[in-house]
């Protein structure tokens, strides 16, 4: 019988069916853990007087209440986050496993570390505390988020019990037009679709848009596909990604890596294979996009206006886009290019990757941001930092008027000291827009990295072709 990606996934790593609904018992291949939602399932283990089962397949590290300052050290300032941090060193060594310490230079957000030492391969199953494991798709992984409960099951027995999901295939046609990237191309299908639109849903992800993207732009189409309710992400792995991941720390050397090659290459979906949906998008007139509201979905492109929820039918649409318009301070028919912002933020594990902030450059160079914007650029991971600066973009961030400071989630969710206040408007190349997710009453507008730069030089949206030339 032909399978999907997905289902080759999935039933190659059933242990046990566990019922005729699509429940089975699988195994997980890998996990990392982050100090924000694993101290509960540690305290599980401990109350139960279990141990790990399998330690070398866990990394600890520390990503979402570490302070990202400019000059990187271990103090804490929050008393919370201080005692999540110390929790996690505890069970690090109770537990005898290994961690990236805030000081560790190989310490980073989860999803770009992961792959920075080959720990997201092609063919695996990884399940981890945080939504967006779905990122680990672009390798061939089948990645996603899991609760806590969930992570203390997955500590004792390597397994969980999980639901099959329906496949859904996206096809990607056309050529990406200039000034556009693979943000833009997952905004614009969660926009298309809807925040619910994967919901129950794997997404596969194919055609000559992912043929020629890069690694790194694939694991942002992956990682933000959780925004329209996917629980997870592939595209097929090829020669990009083999040698991409060849050389890293942990990915297989010798003969090891040569059997495994021959393995991924078998890691596609079957010819004549059946999906429960299927979503076409031509990409060939994509404009860079730009959110206006309190969900990934409420977007458009910037050449666009604020929409006028009175022109909708009357229903919950409305409502929503009427509590979005309020929250964010907006006007229907205002043009986007003409929304201020006091902040511009680029980072998180959606766009913190050296490819990222080299498109960042490219914007920022002989240019001085504007009068009134703070810029904040915090790289995706400590290496990401060391390979910035030995480039020379860290000098053009900071000549630009940008702080360059160290890695970690920082603005992209409010649980650490960088935290907008009331009323602040930021330009933010991260994943979610949600009222109050970079600070209580804060109004974030989520767009590409190049886009961030851009508006923080103008002091407010605009269209980043205007700021750079085609070839």
């Amino acid at each position: 019988m032909s399978k999907t990606l997905y289902d080759k996934h999935i039933d190659s790593h059933t242990i046990k069916e566990l019922d005729n609904e699509g429940n089975v018992l699988l195994y997980i291949d890998r996990t990392i853990l982050n100090e924000y939602t694993s101290p509960q399932a540690f305290s599980g283990l401990r109350e139960e007087n279990r141990d790990v089962w399998n330690k070398k397949s866990i990394l600890l590290n520390v990503d979402h209440v570490n302070p990202t300052r400019p000059v990187r050290d271990a103090n804490m300032t929050d008393p919370g986050g201080t005692l999540q941090v110390n929790y996690f060193r505890e069970n690090s060594k109770l537990f005898d496993i290994e961690l990236f310490d805030v000081t560790d230079p190989r310490q980073g957000i989860e999803h770009v570390v992961a792959h920075e030492q080959g720990l997201a391969l092609p063919g695996m199953v990884i399940a981890a505390g945080d939504s967006h494991t779905t990122t680990y798709g672009a390798f061939g992984a089948f990645g996603f988020g899991i609760g806590t409960s969930e992570i203390e099951h997955l500590l004792a027995t390597q397994t969980l019990v999980y639901k099959k999901l329906k496949n859904m295939r996206v096809t990607l046609t056309g050529k990406l037009p200039f000034g556009t990237t693979a943000k833009d191309v997952i905004m614009a299908l969660v926009a298309k679709i809807g925040a619910d639109g994967a919901t129950n849903y794997a997404i596969e992800f194919c055609g000559e848009v992912i043929d020629e993207l890069s690694v790194e732009g694939r694991m942002t189409i992956c990682n933000m596909a959780v925004e329209c309710g996917a629980r997870g992400a592939f595209m097929a792995p090829d020669e990009k990604v083999y040698e991409y991941i060849k050389g890293t720390p942990r990915a297989p050397k010798g003969e090891m890596w040569d059997l495994a090659i021959a393995e991924w290459r078998k890691l596609k979906s079957d010819n004549d294979a059946v999906f429960d949906k299927e979503i076409h998008m031509d990409c060939s007139d994509l404009e860079p996009f730009v959110t206006w509201g309190i969900s990934p979905d409420q977007a458009d492109v910037i050449s666009g206006e604020v929409p006028d929820p009175n022109l909708l039918p009357e229903g919950q649409k409305r409502k929503d886009y009427q509590a979005a318009l309020e929250y964010m301070g907006l006007e229907p028919g205002m043009k986007f290019e003409e929304i201020k912002i006091s902040h511009a933020f680029i980072g998180s594990c959606t766009n913190g990757r050296i490819e990222d902030l080299r498109e960042v450059a490219k914007v920022l160079k002989g240019r001085k941001i504007a009068q009134g914007v703070r810029g904040m650029i915090i790289p995706g991971s400590t290496q990401v930092r060391a390979r910035a600066e030995a480039e020379g973009l860290a000098k053009i961030f900071i000549d630009a008027g940008f702080e360059w400071r160290q890695s970690g989630c920082s603005m992209c969710l409010a649980m650490n000291e960088d935290v907008l206040s009331p009323g602040d408007r930021c330009a933010s190349g991260t994943n979610r827009n949600f009222a109050g997710r970079q600070g209580a009453g804060s109004r974030t507008h989520l767009m590409s990295p190049a886009m961030v730069a851009a508006a923080a030089v103008a002091g407010h949206l605009v269209d980043v072709r205007k700021f750079v030339e085609g070839d």
